[in-house]
């Protein structure tokens, strides 16, 4: 028998690579001659350098960059066939880089995840996949974009930092000291989440109090990031106050696609693809996958139902296991 295991990670608990192996070790004990191929899958979020690097035999590169309250740290990423960089935001600006009483989405900032993608460009790299998710930010993507040359100055033109209490004061947007190289890459953003910029659905309003935002901050940043989209809107003419997806991690795509040759992608898509996973499945009897807690979210782009479409299309076998049942996961 052919068994392809592809998993995501069993977040708190395993890495999608340490679950391949657990299965992997069980099901040879009783079927020592099944063939495996280990398949660690991540949706775009966690494990998303991991899962391309391994799958094309990438390189890791570490630098030194920033987290997101600017103190220097060190941080990785991949690139692949030496001109495409996968780069997880969370490596320089993610929550979990921050002790508890350091979060505030108002002083916080992706500065550190924009010098990551300018070093990817600086070796060479014409495409950057970038994973969004896990972010301790609300900065409308204002430190990404300061990393790669852009400026944002008040009414005064005084230089704003890039930070999110400085949404709603920004007046110019100076682009004249980004690299021209920097036009010509190709930006994917895996994105996950429908959430527009502002508003009931938007970044500041479902993401901010897990970033330490209480409701004051909350109605601060919604406003500063609803003035920022519009002022962007009006230097691009292009509508992205109400793109879905765009509110994610803190509005962080938001100049990227404004600005930059940027797209919004599914996440889980853009792994799949990347990996060659339909060749990979081709001709196998079973594929088991699984995740931390499997609910209604399931559905929405994850790991598990991407999976068992795939494997459905070829009308191969698939088996989840899960940490976990929630509500909602009768649906898959």
């Amino acid at each position: 028998m052919k068994i392809v295991i592809a998993p995501d990670s069993f977040k708190g608990s395993m890495s999608a690579t340490e679950v391949c192996d657990i299965v992997e070790g069980s099901i040879l004990k009783i079927m020592p001659t099944a063939k495996i191929v280990k398949i660690p899958i991540s949706d775009g979020g966690e494990g998303l350098v991991e899962a391309l690097v391994r799958h094309q035999s990438g390189e890791i590169i570490k630098i030194k960059t920033k987290d997101p309250l600017f103190r220097e740290i060190t941080a990785i990423y991949g690139i692949l066939n030496g001109e495409v960089a996968v780069i997880e935001m969370s490596a320089a600006s993610g929550l979990p880089l921050l002790a508890d009483d350091e979060r505030n989405p108002l002083k916080t900032s992706t500065y550190g995840t924009g010098e990551m993608i300018a070093d990817a460009i600086r070796r060479g790299c014409h495409k950057i996949i970038l994973g969004l998710g896990g972010s301790a930010t609300n900065d409308g993507g204002l430190g990404v974009a300061n990393a790669l040359g852009v400026r944002f100055y008040d009414q005064n033109m005084e230089l704003l930092a890039p930070v999110g209490e400085n949404l709603s004061r920004v007046r110019t947007i100076d682009t004249s000291q980004v690299k021209p190289a920097l036009q010509e890459v190709e930006i994917v953003i895996a994105c996950d989440v429908d959430n527009v910029l502002c508003g009931v659905q938007g970044a500041a309003a479902i993401y901010g109090p897990q970033k330490g935002a209480n409701s004051e901050m909350v109605i601060f940043l919604d406003q500063g990031l609803s003035m920022f989209g519009q002022l962007l809107e009006k230097k691009t003419a292009r509508k992205l106050v109400k793109l879905k997806g765009i509110g994610a991690a803190g509005g962080m795509a938001l100049p990227l696609v404004a600005l930059f040759k940027s797209q919004l992608k599914s996440g889980l898509d853009i792994v799949l693809d990347e990996i060659g996973f339909e060749a990979a499945i081709d001709g196998a009897d079973m594929i088991i996958t699984g995740e931390g807690k499997t609910d209604a979210q399931s559905v929405m782009g994850k790991v598990i139902s991407g999976v068992g479409k795939r494997g459905k299309n070829l009308n191969i076998p698939v088996v989840v296991i899960s940490g976990a049942l929630d509500d909602g996961y009768d649906h898959l």
